[in-house]
């Protein structure tokens, strides 16, 4: 029912036993409905706290994107620029970027207290960036093909890299429009460069090749996003070696183009190598493959199998669950802000224009590529660990492992019978699945709620989803991708060998590292990434953190207390766990200049660490 009072709405939600009042003005044309607050409408009680108003939302990320960005741009008035050469990327950190004066004092400290280190009083004012861990640790690190290897497993996306199965690899798209399926990485290549280690079929077997492929996914946009102006786009397969000492060595790496107009298909592989040409052709590869593995973590990893598929969630569970329901009370710590940063990216960052299709090799097809991921490979039995590692070949199962939240689910739910005679919790899941997955309603994956068993599924998936997956491919973004050479946003020119002219050629014979430069993300599309990823990657002061507090409702139920804090213990633990191995001598994970991997510690001071593990999605 809706009651209007004193220019407010008060919203009953029969189910939920929930009142909730807006503030909010009422429309003119309907008088018992409300105005949006934005142009992405947030339920009250899903929006910020005041203290996360305050270090965030309207602060902070609107500031970036609606006060600093049209500075940027106003100092880089052409957006197609590039970097002259890599020391003029390192004075961003060092010197500082000139922005024009603001009229207003402070103006810079008050939008990005951590960013800005020193704004000077003189006529320009300098924007310095914080130098990210990563380049501080070691400058060269981004150049070095172990290091590109190392971050597929230890790096921002560790989500993409998977076992190879079949061989030869081959392309499942239609020859008749995309070209020849076969790939040019063949037996005889991968031998010689394994150098003769063992056979092809040996390491197959053995397990010991993996590839990141992202070709019959971006093939079919290949030919569209280059009418847009300022990128460029291949299907990809970069494959990898497992050595004997741990460590994954890329092998190939092969760009595909469709057929276009009257030009067929163009292809080549590229391959480490000992010659200069073939060196800086190696790099300009390995450029296009990290752009097209930024795109996918950004816009699959992160943007769809986080934000936008927690949705549908959140608002079944408000829907359909009473605020009592023990279920509710358990996820909702899980659904904290969501819906609000989610309508904030909608506005600022996937919106038409906005910084993914501005900076981002996909363009203004973006959110187009995350639609099609969904539909060709998202799986909800398949989003949590350890089915997602078993999936990709990454692991193995262990029956004797634990897993799950069996002491929660199992006090309430002791048999079948309750899961399955429980009115509240059915019709949660059932909207979940046909309303807010409808594309997918009929797929014969989804887990049927029927026992504890399925609910303890269930809600292990949703949390790790909301928790764990989230935390590790997003609070690591400043850390890895603000030197952004390291992980560029886009590939902005073709390769050299797809049908140059004879000067083009010359000109990469006379200076590759230009070539490479203008590969590179411009400075406006650069600088705008590296402040945006800066206040993605931030905690907040108010951060919850996985099993660090309990519900007031658990503390009176000596079960679930206890429940509680054996969990939290066992996080506690997994803290010392990821420090005892990452003094381990695993090549693969630590090393002279390495990052040492952190993303999955469980807790964290606010700012830009690196490491801890919020219940929610909550930037």
């Amino acid at each position: 029912m809706r009651v209007l009072v004193d220019h407010s709405i008060v919203e009953s939600f029969a189910q939920g036993g929930r009142t909730v009042i807006t503030l909010r003005s009422n429309k003119e044309k309907d008088p018992l409905s409300e105005q949006r607050s934005s142009s992405v409408y947030v339920p009250r009680d899903e929006a910020f706290s005041e203290v996360k108003q305050l270090t965030f939302s309207a602060k902070t990320l609107k500031s970036v994107m609606h006060a600093l960005l049209p500075q940027l741009e106003i100092s880089l008035l052409d957006p197609h620029l590039g970097f002259p050469h890599f020391p003029a990327i390192d004075l961003l950190f060092c010197e500082g970027l000139t922005l024009p004066k603001p009229t207003n004092a402070g103006f810079f400290q008050s939008i990005l207290p951590r960013l800005v280190k020193a704004v000077t009083d003189t006529q320009e004012n300098l924007l310095p960036f914080e130098t990210p861990a990563f380049i501080d640790r070691d400058k060269f690190a981004w150049f070095r093909d172990e290091e590109f290897s190392r971050q597929t497993l230890a790096g921002l996306n560790p989500c993409s890299i998977q076992l190879v199965t079949d061989w030869p690899m081959k392309s499942n798209l239609d020859p008749k429009i995309y070209g020849p399926p076969e790939t040019l990485i063949t037996t005889e290549l991968v031998e010689r460069e394994i150098r003769g280690i063992m056979t092809v079929n040996e390491a197959l077997k053995s397990k010991r090749l993996f590839v990141l492929d992202y070709h019959d996914l971006l093939l079919p946009y290949v030919n569209k996003v280059r009418e847009v102006e300022g990128t460029t786009l291949y299907g990809s397969r970069a494959l990898f070696f497992l050595t004997k000492d741990g460590t994954l060595r890329p092998v190939a790496i092969e760009l595909t183009r469709p057929p276009t107009g009257d030009k067929p298909q163009w292809k080549q592989v590229f391959t480490p190598t000992w010659d200069a040409t073939g060196c800086w052709l190696w790099r300009l590869a390995k450029a296009h493959v990290c752009a097209h593995d930024v795109g996918y973590h950004q816009l699959v990893i992160h943007w769809l199998r986080t934000h936008c598929c927690t949705e549908p969630y959140i608002i079944a569970a408000n829907r359909q669950l009473s605020a009592m329901h023990p279920i509710y009370r358990l996820l909702h710590p899980h659904f904290r802000y969501t819906m609000e940063i989610n309508a904030l990216a909608r506005e600022s960052l996937i919106n038409a224009g906005g910084i993914i299709e501005s900076a981002f090799s996909p363009a203004k097809y973006s959110i187009e590529l995350s639609s099609a991921a969904y539909n060709q490979l998202w799986r909800f039995d398949m989003e949590a660990l350890p089915a997602d590692l078993i999936r990709r070949g990454m692991a193995v199962e262990d029956p004797t492992s634990e897993h799950g939240l069996s002491d929660y689910a199992n006090h309430y739910y002791p048999e079948p019978s309750l899961v399955q005679s429980d009115g509240e919790l059915q019709a949660w899941w059932t909207e979940v699945r046909t309303k807010g997955h409808a594309d997918k309603k009929d797929e014969p994956w989804w887990p049927v709620l029927e026992t504890p068993e399925n609910l303890i599924h269930i809600l292990t998936t949703i949390i790790w989803v909301t928790a764990g997956h989230h935390a590790a491919v997003n609070f690591g973004q400043y850390v890895f991708a603000g030197y952004f050479p390291n992980r560029p946003t886009i590939a902005r020119t073709n390769m050299p060998t797809e049908n140059p002219s004879d000067e083009e050629f010359k000109n990469f014979l006379k200076k590759p590292e230009v070539e490479l430069l203008k590969c590179f993300p411009s400075q406006i599309q650069a600088t705008k990434v590296m402040a945006v990823l800066d206040v993605l990657s931030n905690h907040s002061p108010d951060e919850e953190y996985l099993g660090e507090n309990m519900k007031p409702s658990w503390e009176e139920n000596p079960v679930i207390k206890a429940a509680f804090e054996q969990f939290s213990g066992r996080l506690k633990e997994l803290e010392g766990i990821i420090d005892e191995r990452n003094n381990l001598k695993l090549k693969n994970i630590v090393g002279a200049g390495v990052v040492p991997y952190e993303l999955l510690k469980p807790f964290s001071k606010p700012g830009v660490t690196g490491r801890g593990v919020p219940n929610s999605i909550s930037i």
